[in-house]
């Protein structure tokens, strides 16, 4: 039987226009009725069209995203994921924007899939030392701020453990305000206030 080969999408706001990886996902080729998305954050893995197409998936398929963050936001749990589709239902992932992540030459010795699973655990060690690192920086921050005679308002809301990322995204004009605003789920006046604040 032919293997068939399937694209997933994933945008995290229903604002968010997914052409770019659906462009990308179809010079692939990926074919439109194979093609999977899912419009919501990529906190988990709990999603309506990407469990389905799981689901549908089987031996030797093989799964198409653009890039890793599409497939999902925590490393641990894309570490996990990626086990389970690889090793128990033994499909290959092609990430177009990193060639390294391609377990395609599996077929041939176990390389493939070794090559990607190492660049996943660095990706992962990188991930967590960076959010490890904002939030350093988060602290320093505000204790800097405080220092200054700056008074923080309420302080039974904690700022969100991506802000410094977020913010970054949105500086390199990644993202629009509005985007940032519901990755972060804060209000705008909060969000200008603690740019300020931490000299971002």
């Amino acid at each position: 039987m032919e293997n068939t080969i399937y694209g997933y999408i994933r945008v995290s706001t229903r604002e968010q226009n997914e052409a770019r990886q659906r462009i990308a996902l179809r010079n692939f080729p990926v074919s439109e009725e194979n093609i999977f998305m899912d419009k919501q954050s990529g906190k988990d893995f709990n999603r309506i069209a990407y469990q389905r197409m799981v689901r549908k998936m089987k031996k030797r398929d093989v799964l198409v995203i653009h890039s890793i963050d599409r497939l999902g936001r925590n490393y641990d749990e894309i570490l996990e994921q990626w086990r389970m589709l690889t090793r128990k239902k033994q499909i290959d992932i092609v990430v177009l924007d990193m060639p390294l992540l391609d377990t395609r030459d599996r077929s041939r010795d176990l390389t493939g899939t070794f090559i990607a699973d190492l660049v996943l655990q660095i990706l992962s060690y990188v991930a967590q030392n960076e959010r490890e690192n904002i939030r350093k920086r988060q602290a320093e921050g505000i204790a800097a701020a405080k220092e200054r005679g700056v008074h923080f308002g309420n302080p039974g809301k904690p700022l969100p453990e991506s802000f410094e990322e977020v913010v970054g995204k949105w500086r390199r004009k990644e993202i629009k305000i509005y985007e940032a605003l519901e990755e972060l789920k804060i209000g705008r006046t909060y969000f200008y206030k603690y740019v300020k604040l931490m000299g971002l």
